[in-house]
C-alpha cells in the first residue's frame, strides 16, 4: 500500500505530505502549470498550496516528465494518456474496494461497521502485489490487442481512426420503475450479475464491451454474425432467466470513430435507439446490419417505419436464425 492514510485515502488527500505542488514541480523539473495540468489529468484533487505530496508523487511525475523530454510524447498527449490512466484506474480501484467490502461483509456479517472496515483494509493490503501483477499482465495482453486492431485496420486501407463495426446495445427493459421498487442491495446485484453476464457472452463472441452504464452495455463486434450471436445470447442469459428482467437488444453496422477506449458515429447512436423500439427479449437491426447477414442463415422482417430521434423516420428490422 501507499503511505497515504486509507481513510483520509478516501478523498484522495494524504494525513501529511511532505511537498508542495511548486516543489515537485521544481524537483522533476516542470513548470508548475505543467504539473498540475497532469496531476489534474490523473483525476487527483488540486493541492491548494498545501504540502501534500510524497515521494512517489514526485517519482510518478518525474517519470511523466522524461517521457515528453525524450520527444516521445509532447504534453497534450501525456495529458490525454494520464486522463485514460485516471479514469480507469479510479473506477478499477473503486470496483475492487466495493468487491472486497463485500466479501468482508459475507464473511462476517455480524460484525461491527468499524471492525468490517478494517477487515477489507487488511485483506486489501494483501491483495495489492498479486493483484498489480494480474494488471500488468491483463495491460500487456489487452495492447497487443488494441495494437492488433489498428493493423488490421491499416490492411483494409481504412483510416487509422475509423473501423467498420457492428454495434451492440443491450438495455434493461424499465430499469428505473424496477429500481423504484428494489432495496438498494438487490439493486447492486441486479446490476452486476447484468453486467457480468452480459461480458461473458461478448468475450465468448469475440467481441469487446465498450463500456456498461448500469442498465445498459454497449459493445462491438467484427463480425455481424458474431453480433447477433452475441445479442440472442444475452437475451437468453438475462430475458430468458425468470429471476432476471427483460432486455433488448439493437444492432446497427458500419464506420465508426475510436477514440479513448470508446467508439463514436452513426451506428453507435443507432444501436442505442433501436432498442427504444424493440420489444422484449428481441433483437432489432439496421438496414447494413441486415444486409451483411447472409439470407441462407438469417430471416429478416421488416417493421413499421417509426420516427427514431435523430435520424428522421427508420424502417427497423426484426431478424430471426433460420
Amino acid at each position: 500500500m501507499s503511505e497515504i492514510d486509507p481513510l483520509d485515502a478516501l478523498s484522495g488527500v494524504p494525513v501529511s505530505g511532505r511537498y508542495t505542488s511548486d516543489e515537485v514541480a521544481r524537483a522533476v523539473g516542470l513548470p508548475v502549470e505543467h504539473a498540475k495540468r497532469l496531476w489534474r489529468a490523473l483525476g487527483f484533487p488540486e493541492s491548494g498550496g498545501q504540502a501534500m505530496f510524497l515521494e512517489q508523487d514526485i517519482h510518478a511525475l518525474r517519470t511523466a516528465a522524461e517521457l515528453v523530454r525524450t520527444g516521445l510524447v509532447d504534453l497534450d498527449l501525456a495529458v490525454n494518456l494520464a486522463r485514460g490512466l485516471g479514469q480507469t484506474m479510479a473506477r478499477l480501484a473503486d470496483w475492487q474496494v466495493t468487491a472486497i467490502l463485500h466479501r468482508v461483509e459475507a464473511l462476517g456479517a455480524d460484525e461491527e461497521q468499524g471492525n468490517l472496515i478494517a477487515a477489507a483494509i487488511g485483506m486489501t493490503d494483501d491483495f495489492v502485489q498479486p493483484f498489480e501483477t494480474l494488471l500488468i499482465y491483463a495491460w500487456h495482453r489487452h495492447l497487443d490487442a488494441a495494437i492488433a486492431r489498428v493493423e488490421a485496420g491499416a490492411a483494409d486501407d481504412h483510416d487509422l481512426h475509423t473501423i467498420d463495426l457492428t454495434v451492440g446495445f443491450a438495455d434493461i427493459v424499465s430499469f428505473t420503475a424496477l429500481s423504484n421498487r428494489m432495496a438498494e442491495g438487490e439493486i447492486g446485484d441486479l446490476v452486476e450479475v447484468f453486467e457480468s453476464r452480459c461480458a461473458d457472452v461478448i468475450s465468448s463472441n469475440r467481441g469487446r464491451v465498450i463500456k456498461s452504464i448500469g442498465d445498459s452495455v454497449l459493445f462491438v463486434n467484427h463480425d455481424p454474425i458474431a453480433a447477433y450471436d452475441t445479442a440472442q445470447g444475452i437475451i437468453q442469459v438475462i430475458g430468458r432467466d425468470p429471476r432476471m428482467p427483460d432486455v433488448r437488444v439493437g444492432l446497427a453496422s458500419g464506420s465508426v470513430v475510436a477514440r479513448q477506449g470508446d467508439v463514436f458515429g452513426p451506428p453507435v447512436n443507432l444501436a442505442s435507439r433501436l432498442t427504444a423500439v424493440a420489444r422484449r427479449n428481441r433483437i432489432i437491426v439496421d438496414d447494413a446490419t441486415a444486409a451483411l447477414l447472409p439470407a441462407d442463415q438469417f430471416e429478416t422482417r421488416r417493421l413499421a417505419a417509426r420516427p427514431v430521434r435523430g435520424f428522421g423516420i427508420v424502417e427497423p428490422v426484426a431478424v430471426t436464425r433460420l
